[in-house]
């Protein structure tokens, strides 16, 4: 019998328009190899990703800007394509800030994990994540939300220059503005300024004390919580280099058993009642040696892959597994493992090694992809390149991560399901997420 239920389709819903997200790419893979038929729904223009022999069909997208409304009519007419229930897996933030509001909508043609309430939409809102750790004690930046440009100087001047400023929900970012969802400020000028940037950005600034980089303490946890509230499918890693250089995404990553990220997670999740795919980024405190959540992401991260296990479950099989009532393997963690994303580390790629090792884009069973990233992204970087040249937008700080030197509850925020919330967009391709830093 297949380790899969193969009757049962899988939809990947990627909303934002980062053609290079390999985490597409490996969800993909993962069903496709399976014999589970995979549609995805997103835009794959110049992505490699269209190029896998494992994709069944792709769908139109929802427009640029579309509203949950339009999300929904996208969905039920891929649902009326496939013809029978089908596995529906959100890529990004914006996909499952969506799928949360539109679940009852889409139960009769989507199989969904029973999620409680909106709770998927408020760990990805950065301000109510913050809430979040404090209710259950988890470590977490000590977080501003300034209530005016003058609050916003004094806040970044009162947690010590530099600060980190994040916007609450960065999947509601307009494109070719400038805004980042995460950037230094480095002076009270720049905290005020980006304060008044408010209405653009969709949503409320956060300042968060600065945490610098450093070897060993970039940790992240990726997981399946089943019906019974069981993590299975994925384990601590550490990542071993960013892109960029300490603050980005994960360009290689190693499968390392960790006993305090693990307790983190698995009392996050047990406290929140939290059901389905989870990606959580801690870094770890030079002065305190704590672990402190960063981010909560409610989907698969893009190096999902780097847990597969010795009876070849992830957090994306576990998931149509659990929903299609099947029993999930007990296999045996792989400790050692690496994750590469070749495009981002290509010396890496080229070292020796002895470690098990998954590339990114480059499989011996699906060759189109990692053929067609390399002229894609060359073209990419060279366009980029034209565009500074001709004095286009200048290169800002990389996303950098809070530091945390106590623990305290922010002020309070609107609740983002109140009936003053903006729509929910596609996020488009911003400067953070050009190289794929979306989802990491």
């Amino acid at each position: 019998m297949p380790l899969l239920d193969i009757r049962v389709p899988a939809v990947l819903l990627r909303i934002d328009r980062n053609p290079f997200h390999h985490g597409t790419l490996g969800a993909v893979r993962s069903l496709g190899r399976t014999g589970v038929e995979v549609h995805v729904v997103a835009d794959l223009a110049g992505s490699p990703v269209r190029g896998s022999r494992y994709v069944t069909r792709l769908h139109l997208p929802p427009p640029p800007g579309a509203t949950t409304a339009e999300i929904a009519a996208t969905l039920r007419r891929v649902a009326a394509r496939i013809a029978r229930p089908a596995v529906l897996i959100p890529m990004d933030d914006a996909s499952a800030v969506a799928v949360g509001r539109l679940r009852e909508e889409l139960t009769p043609s989507y199989l969904l994990p029973r999620q409680p309430g909106a709770l998927a939409e408020r760990v990805a809102d950065k301000a109510e994540l913050a809430a979040v750790c404090a209710a259950v004690d988890v470590p977490h930046p000590v977080t501003v939300i300034p209530d005016s440009a003058a609050q916003a100087a004094g806040a970044a001047w009162q947690l010590g220059l530099p600060v980190v400023a994040k916007w609450s929900r960065p999947w509601l970012l307009p494109t070719g503005r400038g805004l980042r969802s995460t950037v230094v400020v480095r002076s009270m000028r720049e905290a005020r300024e980006l304060y008044a940037r408010a209405e653009d950005a969709g949503s409320r600034l956060l300042l968060q004390e600065f945490l610098p980089p450093g070897p060993g303490r970039d940790w992240f946890f990726h997981g399946y919580v089943d019906r019974t509230g069981a993590v299975r499918g994925g384990g601590p890693g550490r990542k071993l280099h960013a892109w960029p250089r300490g603050a980005g995404l994960t360009a290689v990553g190693r499968w390392t058993p960790h006993a305090q990220v693990q307790a983190l997670a698995e009392r996050l999740t047990g406290e929140l009642g939290y059901r389905g795919i989870l990606d959580l980024d801690f870094r770890r405190c030079g002065t305190t040696g704590r672990y402190h959540l960063l981010d909560f992401n409610p989907r698969p991260g893009a190096q999902f892959r780097l847990f597969c296990d010795t009876a070849g479950l992830d957090v994306v099989r576990a998931l149509h597994l659990d929903l299609t009532h099947r029993p999930l393997p007990d296999g045996s963690p792989l400790p050692g493992r690496e994750f590469v994303v070749e495009n981002y580390a290509p010396l890496t790629v080229l070292r020796p090694t002895r470690v098990r090792r998954e590339l990114a884009w480059h499989a011996s069973d699906d060759r189109g992809p990692g053929r067609a990233m390399w002229g894609l992204w060359c073209r990419h970087v060279s366009h980029r390149l034209v565009d500074r040249l001709r004095g286009g937008h200048p290169r800002q700080d990389p996303e950098v991560r809070p530091r945390v030197v106590r623990q305290a509850p922010p002020p309070a925020v609107p609740s983002p399901l109140s009936p003053s919330a903006p729509p929910v967009p596609p996020v488009p391709l911003s400067a953070n997420e050009v190289g794929g830093a979306a989802g990491s």
